[in-house]
């Protein structure tokens, strides 16, 4: 008898003829989000604008000025209008406020996948506050950082919602092992594809597309390390026993960084800056 089940395609094989022929749907980035970052890419832009882009959806104007006020932000200050708070940020610092506060977990539809989509955003926005102190510490880009370490894993998210699309409504989730390793397979080209289609600046197209394998950036290799090392940086803080503090200083992208033991952990007793971070963005 003929089993008709090895002519069924893996998911794996789905998913990457999905990704061939580019069949992949990739979430619409948010009007303020995109407009945002475009203006963040104009350097004629200024303050007034980002305001006025802020202020076009009234609850994410209301939330980026309470995260403004935030300790983690501006201590004993008030701040009551978004002019006043980019004019005590900065605009880059507003901007990233701007854009982790309206992309979120709920940005992706992936019914069976919804814990692993918040566990991945949840990890991301450690990242990108990790990858901000990195960066400070090697006096470096610290916006773009925190913008690429808020995005290096949204190939996964745009995954998961691939293989939900692709499963019938009475197939069982995919277990989490066969998932990483879908991960590894996938994430790069998934990154680089939704980069394109989002338009996002160079810098963080290579860095999302190459953090896993820095030395292949073309450009922006510094900036992929600081997001791998950022990323390795929260996976320590938030399950420290799967990922002890040995792997962190034996990381590859230290080589490219420059950073010794000891101010690796310099860096890490920031830990309470980066837990203020995190609540101040998910208030």
């Amino acid at each position: 008898m003929t089993n008709l089940s090895s002519h069924i395609p893996s998911i794996s094989d789905q998913l990457a003829a999905a990704i061939e022929t580019k069949q992949i749907d990739v979430p619409v980035l948010p009007d303020v989000a995109h407009n945002v970052l475009s203006l963040a890419q104009n350097p004629d832009s200024d303050a007034a604008q980002l305001a006025k882009i802020i202020q076009s959806d009234p609850t994410l104007g209301g939330h980026v000025i309470r995260i403004a006020n935030s300790a983690a932000y501006t201590p004993n200050s008030n701040l009551v209008s978004l002019q006043q708070a980019i004019t005590r940020l900065g605009m880059i610092e507003i901007t990233n406020i701007a854009i982790s506060t309206s992309l979120n977990s709920k940005l992706f539809k992936a019914p069976g996948y919804e814990k692993h989509i918040i566990n991945i955003w949840n990890h991301s926005l450690v990242t990108a506050l990790w990858s901000k102190e990195i960066a400070r510490k090697l006096r470096t880009n610290v916006e773009a950082a925190f913008l690429c370490g808020l995005l290096h894993s949204i190939g996964k998210a745009v995954i998961l919602q691939a293989i939900s699309d692709l499963q019938s409504a009475d197939e069982p989730v995919v277990d989490t092992e066969t998932l990483e390793q879908l991960f590894d397979q996938f994430e790069s080209t998934v990154s680089a594809f939704v980069a394109h289609e989002w338009g996002l600046p160079d810098i963080v197209a290579e860095a999302i597309t190459y953090y896993k394998s820095f030395n292949n950036a073309p450009t922006a290799a510094e900036v992929a390390a600081i997001v791998l090392f950022g990323h390795q940086m929260a996976s320590h803080m938030m399950d420290p026993e799967t990922f002890p503090i040995e792997l962190l200083t034996n990381s590859p992208a230290l080589e490219l960084v420059n950073l010794y033991p000891d101010e690796v952990i310099e860096i890490l007793n920031k830990s309470d800056i980066i837990t203020a971070g995190v609540e101040a963005l998910t208030l």
